[in-house]
């Protein structure tokens, strides 16, 4: 079982992805998110890139409906998905792969890097609504050079999905934990 603090990490992005507030993820909630993650500068209509943000994004629904859905209804509940990532440790693998497509589609200037500002929009994008982020990102620049590097981005991606400790700065890089 996940511990409190993943349980309330995993709340926030079910909360996140709940486009209706139905208390279910569902087909058309992973496609609300595509067209949001679609919306990025860099990720336009009939590119590569735009290509490989659906498939991601579309891809964790599902893994998501066939690994969580016990009961068959074509939806998954809180509990559903919990019990996915408690697995999700196992599966190291799957969960950085798709960092390296989220880093192309927030690196809209193709620098590289991920600036405090399309930090930001990573954010806004996941969440769905603007949030401040100022003193999150300083937390996640870990070698303090202003920016998230491809190598620093996939870091704090997994870390978010598999860690259990609060103190690792990669748990921000959705924003902040709801408490």
């Amino acid at each position: 079982m996940a511990s409190l603090f993943k349980q309330r990490k995993i709340r926030g992005m079910f909360a996140a992805f709940d486009v209706n507030g139905d208390g279910y993820l569902q087909r058309d909630d992973f496609e609300a998110l595509a067209v949001r993650w679609g919306r990025l500068p860099g990720v336009e209509p009939e590119t590569e890139l735009r290509a490989r943000v659906e498939a991601v994004v579309m891809g964790w629904w599902e893994e998501l409906l066939a690994a969580a859905d016990a009961d068959n209804n074509g939806k998954v509940d809180i509990d559903e998905l919990f019990a996915v990532v408690d697995r999700l440790p196992a599966m190291r693998e799957a969960v950085t792969a798709t960092a390296d497509t989220l880093f192309d589609a927030v690196d809209e200037n193709g620098d590289g890097r991920i600036s405090r500002t399309e930090h930001r929009r990573l954010i806004e994008t996941w969440h769905g609504r603007s949030i401040d982020t100022d003193e999150v990102f300083e937390l996640l620049d870990l070698d303090g050079d202003g920016h998230l590097s491809r190598p620093e981005f996939a870091t704090l991606w997994s870390q978010f999905w598999l860690s259990d400790d609060p103190a690792e700065p990669g748990n921000l890089v959705c924003g902040r934990i709801p408490d």
